[in-house]
């Protein structure tokens, strides 16, 4: 295989242990591909129809999503074309992968809820729920790390977000008298459906430092989430190591249990086989990262 050269041997050894040959290669080949530039619409600035029009004046040509009224794939055109539009400038458009699109569509975020995103930064899935819920829920996201704090804020307010309050801390200190109705941990985890697989950061100790932090954040996810509530537990990672194992560990202790996704959200989207049924994981292809997800309700 051309590309198993490329990728570290230790994640080809994970992978074939993990999926049936056939499946190594559809992730390998999905790797290679070059994905086009995908852009949502933001539907508190604008809509849909605006950019159409304002994207076809510009000769830019873009193709629609099936599970999303609000993503786009740009066809002709590239970040740095996209970025000198004034759709773009004005917040009216945010630059996303279409994987990174689904928690906030399967988290399904209420006007008016008390809603937690615990790694938020750099904004994409915050603004995203804000837009979902017309601005109108009460969002606390929750970033780390001060310079990426300062890029979520940049973020939230170009976009036009009004309901977002901005935590700079760590989400696994946050104190147990905060509930939420609904949250959203896009966990930090080792990239491994993603680009991220061709940097020298990518390592088997990165690996393991991701599932300590994810089982830790997912413990505190379930202590602060209100019970009867749900949550979107999610990675861009297709290594069971950083899913299912961390849901199977943290589910054995704490009275939660999954949810199974809602298949009519998933049209086109490419799945790779699981071992918790109702999760998804997405494969990478030309137009997808690996992605997993799933939902998780509080007993």
């Amino acid at each position: 295989m051309k590309m198993q050269e490329e990728i570290p041997q230790f994640l080809y050894k994970k992978l074939e242990k993990q999926y049936e040959e056939n499946i190594v290669k559809k992730i390998i080949e999905g790797y290679e591909k070059q994905k086009p530039l995908t852009i949502r619409i933001n539907t508190i600035k604008t809509n849909i129809e605006v950019v159409k029009e304002k994207l076809e004046k510009s000769k830019i040509q873009y193709k629609k999503v099936k599970w999303n009224e609000q993503a786009l794939i740009i066809e002709n055109a590239g970040k740095n074309i996209i970025k000198e539009l004034e759709i773009y400038e004005k917040g009216e458009i945010y630059l996303q992968s279409l994987s990174s699109m689904i928690p906030p569509i399967i988290l399904k975020p209420k006007e008016g809820e008390n809603i937690l995103d615990m790694a938020a930064a750099p904004g994409g899935k915050t603004t995203q729920i804000a837009a979902i819920t017309n601005n109108k829920a009460m969002i606390t996201a929750c970033e780390k790390n001060k310079i990426r704090a300062e890029r979520l804020k940049y973020n939230l307010q170009k976009q036009g977000v009004k309901c977002a309050n901005i935590m700079v801390e760590d989400a696994r200190k946050l104190n147990e008298f905060f509930s939420f109705d609904k949250i959203l941990l896009d966990a930090p985890c080792s990239g491994s459906g993603t680009d991220n697989i061709k940097d020298e950061k990518f390592t088997e100790e990165l690996i393991k430092r991701s599932q300590k932090t994810q089982e830790e954040m997912l413990t505190k996810a379930l202590q602060i989430l209100k019970s009867g509530k749900e949550m979107i537990y999610s990675t861009c990672s297709i290594l069971k190591q950083e899913n299912e194992e961390i849901i199977q560990k943290v589910l054995s202790k704490i009275k939660a249990e999954i949810v199974p996704i809602d298949e009519k959200y998933l049209i086109d989207i490419p799945l790779l086989p699981v071992d918790i049924k109702g999760t998804i994981c997405v494969c990478p292809t030309e137009l997808y990262e690996g992605f997993y997800l799933a939902k998780i309700i509080k007993k």
